[in-house]
């Protein structure tokens, strides 16, 4: 089942004071974007979100699962009412993914 046009600009809705959210059809769900970071799917009117040492450590308690068949866990974001926990797990996301991980030393 594919996700609706509807739910994903909800879930963008309630991301707004987060950043500013983009969203594009991907492999036919939904990828966001926060400030042009990748952070997120919608894959059957579900919000996943990107798994970070930080997000865990911030949110221990989110389920994990992933979006569909043969991919890693994200974060399932069950209740997307809560505009707030949905901020604050998206900019603690961004801000791990916008850091640049150290480069391997070829020897």
């Amino acid at each position: 089942m594919a996700s609706t046009l509807g739910f994903v600009k909800y879930v963008a809705e309630q991301l707004q004071d987060a950043g500013k959210i983009a969203y594009r059809r991907m492999f036919g769900e939904y990828g966001l974007y926060c400030n042009g970071i990748f952070f997120s799917v919608v894959c059957d009117d579900q919000f996943f979100v990107k798994i970070t040492s930080e997000g865990e450590n911030a949110f221990p308690y989110l389920p994990k699962s992933p979006p569909y068949k043969g991919t890693r866990d994200y974060f399932l974001v069950e209740n997307i009412d809560d505009r707030e926990l949905m901020e604050k797990l998206t900019k603690v996301t961004c801000s791990a993914l916008q850091t640049p991980k150290p480069k391997k030393r070829r020897d």
